[in-house]
């Protein structure tokens, strides 16, 4: 049997052997230089010597120790004498940054309850029928500083699960996904709408907590079949219409009818049911938080290394793994809990999202939900699944990586009860998630379970694109129409009865509310156009590039001009990521430059405009970059920047989307375009001058460091750019300098000006006026320059 961290089972000899207290210091004795030449002294570095000591009882040794082993495994009697434990100095670090994660409120009330649901989650003898007597004589305990000090992250802790209840989401919890979930935190929905749709009680009451008081269209037809009648699904709807809570509810519901059937071995008695429950939204706030990463981190490294919380009362036991005997409760509760809602994504982001939105919704059900994505240490992953949450929600590389490692919770995937492949055109095509198709072949196979539910949805599940006249001639050519396209994905995904197909989608693919229109020009010219659009219509846009290159340099160019931007690309640390998607959501005037990471499922508040700075490659990125804007029939604005190369890709969308009517233009006023074109091309040269002289140092200081560890001489041909004399390098800077002064000064002058036409004599000689334009959206200027076409037209 292995030692606890804690060191319940340490060996009283160390006790003995320490019977003096070191008063002075060590000193190093001095060794004659001949002793070494012998063979054994050889392995001898130093001596040294104490003089300055205190001989001590070892009983003494033996109190104090005793304490701390009481300190580190909390008293299991209830010893009410004992005194207040010594905490070591690695607990008190992690208590300390998990104080700092939690809310410094600190009312006793919430103390007493923490306490309480701590106790009933380990005890259910006598020793926790009264719950009452039990809190108030461990607060009565409150008497050395010690015990103050113990105490407040324990209140702290326990406030934060009281506070869940309150809100969708933690006033802490900081996600794009915190408006939509908390649409209405003061006045219960009726939910009445949803009964017809057997959806499960403890759900309806998140509904009517979230304020969403009717089912959108995918969620009317999907939940019965998938409910009810246990069908697989395939559905196929509009940007923004409800999809997640289609495929969420049907798998809350399957884990809640396993629970019930099991519930005689599982969860016997209320009392450790509403523990299990309390400790689920306590998990559910912290994790939030951890999309964050850092809160996670601190509380999933303290799960780890302390492997209990030390509460008033009892010492509970969470993390068990290191006990091999029978009555551990991970061995007990790795049968009971098995992975029952596995959740595939194509993005990290959009598995937070998930998460988010299922916790949501089962949040008076007690279910535990998980997220493994890349990016995120993957021990601390693993030891989220050692809780056996009953949901997980993955992308194919972490998942698959966790299955080849064969975690325990990975291991049984035949009682998987329900499958969901979000996005699922993107995950099938070819050359795309390799490991998705290796964890597909086990679960149709190996792992294969019959009852097991699958959901597939996406906005684009049927678009078809039209094959060319010249692949079509070949003697192996299939035409291909929405009927084999989705009998292919069936294949691929593992679907073998007839499933539920429901296709809301409309002909020209895109949201009704979505407007849609484009700017032809050259390609020097789109930054000119992308910064007018900024200045004159600001809100909240997203940006959208082909290459990770163009959003840096996009971000570079419009951080000298003062718009902020913030990008976002599959480069950047995860955790920079999650932080600029929160940014964004905060802010209401805001632009996110992004590459395609960020096209799909992202559901972002309030965003007006989506501007396409490079053409999509396909028509389903084309609807997914622009579905991030008209959410939920609201409007939104779309804006294609085409260049010369882009118009190969242009004419593909337009065929395959079968557009009607050609897309309208962006009117723009080409009196401000002088100034917009003066302001980017000096930016442009700061930019350009600024990359280069870091590109030059960084290369010169690689080469410079290797150089010395190598002990060379380095020529100077070697080096990037000419090696500058002190003179041309001030005399850079300097011009650099003069170019910044020169834009600030460009910055400080309003670009859109009030000009009157008609001269009026005044006192002074001139009409002072406001410097203000009348400020315009831009589906307004849009729809005000239609509304002139059709004038002049008749």
């Amino acid at each position: 049997m292995k030692a606890r961290k804690g060191g319940r089972f340490r060996s009283p000899f160390k006790v003995k052997r320490k019977g003096i207290e070191v008063v002075g210091e060590w000193k190093t004795v001095q060794i004659d230089p001949s002793l070494f030449a012998e063979e054994e002294f050889r392995d001898i570095v130093c001596l040294e010597e104490l003089t300055e000591y205190k001989l001590i009882s070892s009983s003494k040794v033996g109190k104090v120790k005793e304490k701390k082993r009481k300190a580190e495994s909390a008293s299991e009697g209830d010893n009410e004498e004992v005194e207040e434990p010594v905490v070591p100095p690695k607990k008190k670090k992690k208590n300390k940054d998990l104080r700092s994660q939690t809310d410094k409120a600190n009312t006793p009330n919430a103390a007493e309850t923490d306490k309480e649901a701590k106790c009933s989650e380990i005890i259910e003898e006598a020793n926790c029928e009264d719950h009452g007597h039990v809190t108030e004589s461990m607060s009565s305990r409150k008497d050395t500083p010690k015990k103050k000090k113990k105490k407040a992250p324990k209140n702290k802790a326990s406030q934060a699960q009281e506070a869940l209840p309150s809100g969708a989401t933690s006033k802490n919890v900081k996600n794009w996904t915190t408006e939509v979930l908390s649409a209405s935190t003061d006045q219960k929905a009726d939910v009445s709408a949803w009964k017809d749709l057997f959806v499960p009680e403890p759900v309806l009451q998140a509904l009517s907590y979230l304020g969403f008081s009717a089912p959108t269209p995918i969620q009317a037809l999907a939940l019965p079949s998938a409910i009810r009648d246990n069908m697989d699904v395939l559905g196929a709807a509009e940007t923004g219409s409800g999809k997640t809570l289609a495929f969420a509810i049907p798998m809350i519901h399957s884990v809640l009818q396993w629970q019930k059937s099991n519930n005689s071995t599982t969860r016997n008695d209320s009392v450790s049911k509403e523990s299990h429950q309390h400790h689920d939204k306590t998990r559910w706030e912290s994790e939030d938080e951890a999309e964050k990463v850092t809160h996670q981190q601190v509380e999933d490294s303290r799960d780890e290394d302390d492997g209990s919380f030390t509460t008033g009362c009892v010492k509970v036991l969470e993390n068990v793994e290191f006990d091999s005997s029978d009555e551990t409760p991970t061995v007990d509760s790795h049968k009971k809990r098995p992975l029952l809602g596995l959740v595939l994504t194509p993005t990290r982001e959009l598995a937070v999202q998930v998460k988010h939105h299922i916790d949501a919704v089962a949040k008076f059900t007690g279910i535990k939900t998980a997220i493994l994505v890349g990016g995120m240490a993957a021990p601390k992953q693993e030891r989220v699944l050692n809780r056996q949450p009953e949901i997980v929600i993955a992308t194919p590389g972490r998942l698959w990586e966790l299955v080849k490692e064969r975690h325990p919770h990975l291991s049984n995937l035949r009682q998987l009860r329900c499958l969901v492949i979000d996005e699922a055109d993107r995950m099938v095509e070819k050359g795309h998630f390799l490991e998705l198709s290796q964890l597909l072949e086990i679960l149709n196979d190996s792992q294969y379970n019959p009852r097991r539910q699958t959901f597939v949805f996406s906005a684009t599940l049927t678009l078809v694109h039209q094959i060319p006249t010249r692949v079509l001639q070949k003697k192996n050519a299939k035409k291909m129409d929405k009927k084999t396209k989705l009998e292919l994905l069936m294949e691929k995904v593992g679907i073998k009865g007839k499933p539920k197909v429901i296709d809301l989608t409309r002909k020209e693919a895109t949201v009704e509310t979505l407007t849609e229109t484009r700017i032809h020009c050259n390609t020097n010219e789109k930054d000119y156009y992308l910064y007018y659009f900024l200045l004159q219509y600001p809100g909240r846009t997203m940006v959208f590039a082909n290459s990770i290159d163009c959003v840096k340099r996009l971000s570079s160019l419009l951080t000298i001009l003062n718009c902020d931007p913030l990008p976002l690309h599959a480069n950047m640390h995860q955790k920079q990521r999650l932080k600029n998607l929160e940014r964004f959501a905060e802010r209401e005037s805001c632009v996110l430059l992004t590459t395609d990471v960020a096209a799909r499922g992202l559901d972002i508040p309030n965003v007006q405009h989506v501007i396409h700075y490079q053409v999509p490659r396909t028509s389903e990125l084309y609807v997914h970059r622009s579905g991030r804007t008209a959410r939920a029939a609201n409007e939104g604005l779309s804006l294609l920047l085409i260049g010369p190369e882009d118009l190969i890709n242009f004419r593909k969308i337009y065929k395959t989307l079968e557009k009607s009517e050609e897309l309208p233009f962006f009117p723009v006023d080409a009196k401000c375009m002088t100034s917009v074109k003066e302001r980017m091309n000096l930016a442009r040269q700061i930019e350009k001058a600024e990359f280069f002289n870091s590109r030059a140092k960084q290369h010169n200081s690689w080469l410079q460091q290797a150089a010395e560890a190598l002990e060379m001489d380095l020529d100077d041909d070697m080096l990037m750019g000419k090696k500058a004399s002190e003179q041309e390098e001030s005399q850079k800077q300097k011009m650099l300098k003069g170019m910044k002064k020169q834009l600030k000064h460009m910055l400080s002058q309003p670009l859109f000006k009030v000009l009157m036409k008609t001269k009026y004599p005044t006192q002074s000689g001139k009409l002072l006026l406001p410097q203000t334009s009348v400020s315009y959206s831009a589906l307004g200027a849009v729809s005000k320059k239609q509304a002139k076409k059709k004038k002049s037209i008749k």
